[in-house]
């Protein structure tokens, strides 16, 4: 009867000999061998050398079970680094962006926080090594220095990448799965302009020669009168308007890619795919662009060469012509805030870094176009060993400077504060929450409720069905 064959991932038995003596013929290194069936279905000879017979037949047996747990092509096992792991994770998405499963610009902001978090935490670890305590304390650190949203990012990332060991048979289950939830302090929420600001908003537009430059006044106007997103604003061609029909076609968005450059991508969701009708003031605004002159595979936004707009820099344009120098007080404190600044030979890029902070902040304060106050001067001018409530002569810049300015009104309106708008406005007329959520683009209602719709009073006529339901009690 025919020797039954090993089965798949299993070996067969283990045999050690002798393989170097000294000059008195005692052994000094031992081998120990075995066959192991791999799952191709090859059979394949397995070896292991060292100093005693048991240790040689130990480290044997450990390459085997290592083996035994490799996925079926061979890629990984839980000796493998977690480095190894993340480039395996990072190829498997890549190839989803390929399939257009998965946004680019998705991969970019995972990719910055395994470069910045998660490789010099956990890389050099060995797969089996990333225990749920061990990756529960980092996640814990990283939300303690860089906040609950990175860490979230981090645990979305650690995540996907271990469930891939557990199908690739490296772990029997999701170290991940049982850490603990990530929870930060509430973020808030965008704000609607009111009717009043729209006004001063177009209207300090139209007369700011930098935002006219910018072309920021017509999309403006574009995206209150749409709702979309900036990136989808600037990735709109003419062939997709229909100045008859009055209806525009979103189907793309702009983003920068590293190593690509400016990329017009479809949307991420299939609900991002839409057909909007305009008002007719933006239809008015669109006619008067298209008499001047266009080609139909342009963007209606375009840059000085026809080409596509970098969203960033069009929400730092927006945000420049929104925050004017406030004051002469302003200027003058940012002035001095350069000046010290410059004598600690620090960078911007590196005080904001300090703070964690958004370099534009320090370039804000510094050129006068932010509103002040005295603990942010005071964190500031820390990382200056400068003690403000010692410095008088800049106590005094800070008192003149944190008073109201005009600009204040308009400082705090950013490019997701016109899409809150739009959705108000349609909320306020009565359109549903699904209504609005196919207007904006988003796949669940939910995030259009929460996000972007005002809690109202409780809806009326729950007091006049319980009005007719019961009776008013006769209470003794």
């Amino acid at each position: 009867m025919a020797k039954p064959p090993i089965p798949l991932g299993s070996w067969g038995e283990i045999s050690t000999w002798v393989t170097s003596t000294d000059d008195k013929g005692k052994p000094i290194k031992y081998k120990s061998q075995a066959k192991f069936r791999d799952h191709d279905g090859r059979v394949r000879q397995v070896s292991a050398y060292s100093k005693t017979k048991t240790a040689a037949e130990r480290a044997l047996l450990k390459k085997l079970q290592d083996r035994a747990r490799t996925n079926q092509s061979g890629e990984l096992t839980a000796m493998y680094k977690v480095n190894r792991l993340l480039d395996l994770w990072e190829k498997r998405f890549e190839g989803l962006i390929a399939d257009g499963k998965r946004s680019p610009t998705s991969l970019v902001t995972y990719r910055r926080v395994l470069k910045n978090h998660i490789r010099p935490a956990l890389g050099e670890l060995r797969i089996g090594e990333a225990t749920t305590p061990r990756i529960d304390a980092v996640l814990a650190k990283i939300k303690k220095n860089a906040g609950a949203p990175t860490a979230k990012t981090c645990r979305a990332v650690l995540s996907g990448s271990m469930k891939l060991a557990v199908r690739y048979g490296a772990l029997s289950i999701n170290p991940v799965r049982e850490v603990d939830t990530i929870e930060g302090m509430p973020k808030s929420q965008p704000r609607a302009l009111t009717g009043e600001e729209v006004t001063l908003l177009r209207t300090s537009l139209a007369t700011n020669e930098p935002a006219i430059q910018a072309d920021l006044p017509d999309l403006t106007t574009f995206m209150l009168g749409t709702g979309v997103r900036i990136g989808e604003s600037l990735a709109v061609l003419w062939s997709q308007v229909d100045l008859d029909a009055g209806t525009v076609e979103i189907t793309h968005t702009i983003a920068r890619i590293p190593g690509e450059g400016l990329v017009r991508k479809i949307t991420k969701s299939r609900a991002g795919e839409r057909v909007l009708s305009l008002p007719q003031w933006a239809i008015a605004m669109l006619r008067t662009r298209h008499a001047a002159g266009i080609r139909l595979d342009e963007p209606i936004f375009a840059d000085a060469l026809g080409g596509y707009r970098d969203p960033s820099n069009t929400r730092r344009a927006l945000r420049t012509a929104l925050s004017p120098v406030g004051s002469t007080a302003r200027r003058d404190l940012g002035e001095s805030l350069k000046t010290l600044r410059r004598q600690t030979h620090l960078t911007r890029k590196e005080v904001a870094h300090q703070l964690d902070w958004p370099q534009t902040r320090i370039e804000l304060i510094e050129t006068g176009r932010i509103k002040v106050d005295h603990q942010l001067i005071k964190t500031l001018v820390a990382t200056y060993d400068i003690q403000l409530d010692h410095h008088h002569a800049l106590l005094a810049q800070l008192h003149e400077a944190a008073q109201p300015a005009e600009s204040d009104k308009l400082a705090w309106v950013r490019s997701h504060a016109l899409r809150k708008t739009t959705a108000t406005a349609l909320d306020d007329a009565g359109h549903t929450a699904r209504q609005i959520a196919d207007q904006l683009g988003q796949a669940k209602v939910s995030i259009t409720q929460d996000i972007y719709l005002h809690r109202q009073a409780a809806n009326p006529a729950a007091a006049q069905a319980l009005e007719h339901a019961f009776d008013d009690p006769d209470l003794p």
